[in-house]
């Protein structure tokens, strides 16, 4: 998996990018090597926004596209949050295609349908 690290109002140090592809390693076992994922890290200008670090997820997949955005006080704290979201998107779409392709939604077997 590709990741791309940009920083909107953020300096993105080397600490915060290996803690960011340390985040993000559950994610990259569980996608498709040609996977591409965009993370965006900004920090709100206003004083008045006591949660002004946001970071932003978007994980480019073949035929689906999975976002997720979260904001905290700190831009560590942020990435977490963000990466265990992503991390249930892609275990739901996971389990989704093996349903699909297995049969197994609305499937009966002709025995149950006759009780």
């Amino acid at each position: 998996m590709r990741i791309e690290i940009r920083g909107r109002n953020a300096v993105v140090t080397e600490g915060l990018r290996n803690h960011i592809e340390s985040q993000f390693s559950k994610v990259s076992k569980q996608v498709s090597d040609l996977a591409r994922l965009e993370i965006e890290l900004l920090v709100e200008q206003n004083p008045a926004i006591a949660n002004g670090k946001v970071a932003e997820a978007t994980l480019h997949l073949k035929g689906v596209t999975l976002r997720a955005r979260e904001q905290s006080s700190d831009l560590a704290h942020s990435v977490d949050l963000v990466a265990e979201k992503l991390a249930r998107q892609v275990k739901r779409h996971r389990d989704k295609r093996r349903s699909r392709r297995a049969g197994t939604k609305g499937a009966t077997r002709p025995a149950e349908a006759a009780s």
